[in-house]
């Protein structure tokens, strides 16, 4: 049994009136950040069933199923994994070029250069009051770069820890949202008109998230989702309308780790992830850079024990302090630099002892181990550019995939607004067509 003329266009008026809505939509959220193209899912109304029916006409018109997301599940994940592993290198070639400005620009291989230059200026007239002096002062600009340079490194981290710490708070922010949506979308119907948009949201906040760290998730029927940090074998985050809350603690060294309920969890990608690496790069540093400056101390206070100043008397420790932070100039003027062998009387033009401290201070090399040490920081950050680059490239191109299937083409639904507008005036027509035979046979007298 066929269904009349009228009720077939009227189901065809519906479906196309159902799609001009979404294209109408499509159009309005073009340039909204996370909308998904949505297209109408449609099929034939059968009256009859073919196995039972197999020579019957089935003139029924046309069903709308439903409204359908264009978002590929793969590509989506794609997007988060190499998103989350540019986050990673990016927020620690940021903390790496910080570390990098922070060791150069103080100047701490200049100050050691000049001191040495100093020194080996004072050999020439060790009873030069000027000379003397000039190397007093190279000693504590010397000191003073230290100081700044450590400065310089423990605000970098400071700063770092506290990007960190404001990236907790966002997971956690971004986490409980996710929770709220879940709730919603496990009482939203298949059929509820705001359902598409729930689903938005949902992945707008997993891209949101993977960003700062790794996530791994599996989604429900109903399309909320649990979500794992650290790989799918990490502690759960996101389950149903719950939000565990991620934690970070500072050690000692200024390193940070992270926690989820108490459980320790291990970042490998996010911005987290990232600024985490870079702090662990940033005690390297820092360490290297107490050793030079213990380094310095240790030698030249030793040179000093075995000297007598200008007065004759006994040579005093040079520098007071055990690192980078606490190194101070101790001696209070240019006549108490060591410079002749211990014994030695008033005004000694003996520099025995001063050649002594400059060899020492040679096989100490601080100047060529703080080169080695800026040399090692400007590699790793170019390394780490690279590197970073060709990660930034890959999460592009999975964007520009996932774009391509789940954004909306103004060209496409223009197309399709002209489409289904004429099969809407098509479906019109019908009813007319229809109510003219109508018309004509009760004419038929």
């Amino acid at each position: 049994m066929a269904a009349d003329l009228i009720t077939i266009a009227r189901s065809g008026t519906r479906a196309a009136r159902a799609a001009l809505d979404v294209t109408a939509q499509n159009i309005a959220n073009a340039s909204s950040e996370g909308y998904v193209r949505r297209s109408v899912s449609l099929s034939e109304l059968a009256l009859n069933p073919l196995a039972s029916s197999p020579g019957a006409i089935n003139l029924a018109g046309v069903r709308v199923n439903g409204i359908v997301r264009n978002a590929d599940m793969f590509r989506q994940s794609e997007v988060r994994r190499t998103g989350s592993d540019a986050a990673r290198a990016g927020a620690e070639v940021q903390g790496l070029e910080n570390i990098e400005s922070a060791a150069e620009q103080t100047g701490v291989y200049d100050a050691i250069v000049g001191f040495e230059a100093a020194l080996k200026q004072l050999l020439s007239d060790p009873t030069d009051g000027s000379l003397r002096a000039s190397a007093l002062e190279q000693a504590r600009t010397m000191a003073q770069t230290f100081n700044t340079a450590a400065a310089s490194l423990a605000a970098v981290g400071e700063g770092l820890r506290f990007e960190a710490q404001d990236g907790v708070a966002s997971v956690n922010t971004t986490a409980a949202e996710l929770a709220r949506v879940n709730l919603r979308l496990s009482r939203a119907s298949d059929t509820s008109s705001d359902r598409s948009s729930l689903l938005d949201q949902r992945d707008s906040l997993l891209e949101r998230l993977s960003g700062q760290v790794d996530v791994s998730t599996v989604f429900a029927a109903d399309g909320s989702v649990q979500v794992r940090i650290g790989g799918s074998g990490g502690p759960s985050f996101v389950s149903g309308g719950s939000a565990v809350p991620l934690t970070m603690t500072a050690a000692g060294d200024g390193t940070v780790s992270f926690a989820l309920g108490g459980t320790a969890v291990t970042l490998s990608s996010g911005a987290l992830a990232g600024k985490g690496q870079a702090l662990s790069e940033l005690t390297g540093v820092r360490g290297q850079l107490d050793a030079i400056a213990a380094g310095v101390i240790t030698t030249l206070n030793a040179a000093q024990g075995t000297g007598a100043d200008l007065d004759g008397a006994g040579g005093q420790p040079m520098f007071s302090g055990t690192d980078a932070s606490t190194m101070t100039l101790a001696l209070a003027g240019g006549s108490q630099i060591a410079t002749a062998p211990a014994g030695s009387g008033a005004n000694s033009r003996d520099t025995s002892n001063l050649t002594a401290m400059r060899g020492a201070l040679e096989t100490a090399n601080p100047a060529g181990t703080m080169d080695r040490l800026l040399f090692g920081i400007s590699s790793a950050v170019a390394g780490r550019t690279v590197t970073r680059d060709a990660l930034e490239s890959i999460a592009g191109t999975a964007r520009v995939a996932l774009q391509a299937q789940a954004g909306v083409d103004l060209d496409e639904e223009a197309i399709n607004l002209t489409r289904f507008q004429q099969a809407y005036q098509a479906s019109g027509r019908v009813i007319q067509v229809a109510s003219d035979i109508f018309d004509s046979i009760l004419a038929i007298r």
